[in-house]
């Protein structure tokens, strides 16, 4: 059966907001194929997830290179979906995707130099079937390379017509200010920034938000659930089906302590006083905050992705509520 986009899905539902000093708008929630997408996965769910974010609103798909497992694989299912389904509406939707960490062997495959940058986006264009991407990243700060070889490098994949726009991920507070300056010089500022943040990993908060705020970078969140930790999966064990039973998982059993456990058990009960879920919560927690311009969730099934989207009906906290959570997490 063909797909037929739901004809509703810009009713509101899903606000947008403008991406740092741009034109450019961004769903508040975004859906990021790091996991669930891969060779090891059920493709017919990703079909499923891809076309239920598309109908509420979802614009915007976020890959890398090395997501998989296999690396690679989620690009080309994501490739293979998108020619079946999305064709038609390739100009609705922002895809993104980004290069710098371990891909291929040899000396080539990994890190920020210009050599790794425009094989990767090459390989990245053939394996998603697409002409440009809307966003392209550098994944990560390598520790060698110098700032302006990757910067020019992302500069120029805009002129060769590979990317629309061109953000960072995880840079150290000290390059992120040169990666900004030097974008910016050269007349290609940078779009977005890409940081882990979430209730129980708060670092960006001190310095990094700001920064791309006072250079007029979008900001946008990944890994908001912490990897599952925040939400009631793991308040009673580790279930067989959990991201942590799995071998293929970034989360491991060691991150799951007591501590942890008690924490989201605490912040569990401020949710149902909310009446949210955990990960409603701690999406709502993130979203309240007006600097950030999108977060990226993951999922495994359709229900879960309708339960994170339920986040934006009530992203308001009290005065005490805050305070409350800040205790918790402070214990």
């Amino acid at each position: 059966m063909i797909y037929q986009p739901d004809e509703d899905r810009y009713d509101g539902r899903m606000p947008y907001t403008l991406c740092g000093n741009s034109g450019l708008l961004l769903p508040r929630i975004s859906l990021g194929l790091w996991h669930n997408f891969g060779d090891v996965d059920d493709q017919s769910v990703a079909k499923e997830m891809l076309t239920y974010a598309f109908d509420h609103g979802i614009t915007h798909f976020d890959l890398a290179n090395n997501y998989g497992p296999s690396p690679g694989s989620a690009e080309s299912n994501f490739g293979r979906i998108l020619k079946e389904v999305f064709l038609g509406h390739r100009d609705e939707l922002i895809i993104s995707s980004k290069a710098g960490h371990d891909m291929w062997q040899g000396p080539y495959g990994t890190g920020s130099s210009r050599k790794n940058l425009m094989a990767s986006i090459d390989q990245s264009l053939k394996r998603t079937g697409l002409d440009y991407f809307d966003i392209f990243y550098s994944h990560r700060y390598d520790g060698v390379t110098p700032i302006e070889e990757t910067m020019q490098t992302l500069i120029d994949i805009v002129k060769q017509g590979k990317a629309l726009y061109i953000g960072i991920s995880k840079y150290p507070t000290d390059k992120q200010v040169m990666a900004y300056k030097y974008l910016k010089e050269h007349g290609v500022p940078c779009l977005i920034s890409q940081y882990r943040y979430n209730m129980f990993d708060r670092q960006v908060e001190h310095e990094n938000i700001e920064i791309a705020q006072l250079y007029g970078s979008g900001f946008i969140v990944f890994s908001p659930l912490a990897q599952g930790l925040l939400t009631d999966k793991y308040l009673h064990g580790i279930p067989d089906n959990s991201r942590a039973a799995r071998p293929s998982g970034f989360l491991k059993e060691s991150a799951i302590t007591p501590e942890i456990v008690m924490k989201a058990t605490k912040l569990n009960a401020i949710a149902e006083q909310r009446g949210q879920t955990l990960a409603e919560m701690a999406l709502s927690w993130i979203l309240k905050d007006s600097r950030i311009t999108s977060v990226i969730i993951g999922s495994s099934s359709v229900s879960q992705l309708a339960n994170n989207i339920n986040a934006l009906n009530n992203i308001k906290f009290s005065k005490e509520e805050l305070q409350e959570i800040d205790r918790i997490l402070g214990e």
